[in-house]
């Protein structure tokens, strides 16, 4: 019997900081991880309602809802499917009464501002080691008209037929599909490229992207602008 499919950890990224979010989710895709980002505590909710992560990665100071107060909403819901999910706070200089609230209100583990990127990965790993392992349901398969997108293996198709896509066009891809739903900053796109893309190109590259996915590549109905934002990619 064929082993079932082993799926990277995934990660989510949330912190307000639109720069540091997009060099996170590309330093920890290159160390293995799948990652998805968040600009907000709403943002994430909204994740979380439709998404499984093996950790969370917050930062305690954003607008509106901050990372503690999501913290302990996740943390009371004993009921909800994430109660238990591993956290790892991010702090400013490392204020003493905020990793004492973090801690008392469930976090596994904190970092200050600033950290070592690479010392972030080493935390994560040590804390899903801790963890529970948890078994993932369905596959990481995203859907839109004729095209699948697994996000695993990172790899597009269309019609059953597998789609070429230049690595830039794979990278802005697998950007927009880790946040599927949410629209996505043009600057975090452009920050989180392999080669510091700058924004124009970005454009340029969603013109490409189109013509591959799109039935009327005129008219989009799943790769979307969202003016004063950025792009979006809209799933079935």
């Amino acid at each position: 019997m064929a082993k079932p499919p082993t799926y990277p950890p995934h990660v989510l990224v949330i912190d307000d900081d639109a720069r540091l979010r997009g060099l996170l989710a590309r330093f920890l895709t290159k160390n293995g991880f799948m990652v998805s980002t968040a600009a907000d505590a709403a943002e994430a909710r909204r994740h979380l309602a439709a998404l499984q992560f093996d950790i969370l990665v917050v930062d305690v100071m954003m607008p509106g809802e901050s990372g503690l107060a999501l913290t302990k909403s996740i943390r009371e819901n004993t009921a909800g499917a994430n109660s238990t999910i591993p956290i790892l706070m991010l702090t400013a200089m490392g204020e003493t009464r905020d990793r004492i609230a973090g801690l008392e209100q469930g976090v596994d583990d904190y970092m200050a501002k600033p950290f070592e990127p690479r010392e972030l990965v080493l935390r994560v790993n040590s804390i899903l080691r801790r963890a529970p392992q948890v078994e993932v349901v369905g596959g990481m398969e995203l859907r839109f008209g004729e095209c699948r997108y697994d996000l695993s293996r990172q790899s597009l198709s269309r019609g059953g037929e597998p789609v070429h896509l230049t690595a830039g066009e794979a990278e802005l891809l697998h950007l927009l599909a880790r946040s599927a739903g949410t629209p996505v900053d043009r600057t975090e796109l452009a920050a989180a490229a392999e080669d510091g893309t700058n924004p124009r190109t970005i454009d340029v590259q969603i013109t490409r992207l189109r013509r591959k996915i799109e039935p009327d590549p005129r008219q989009p109905r799943y790769l979307q602008t969202v003016r004063g934002t950025g792009y979006l990619l809209r799933t079935d």
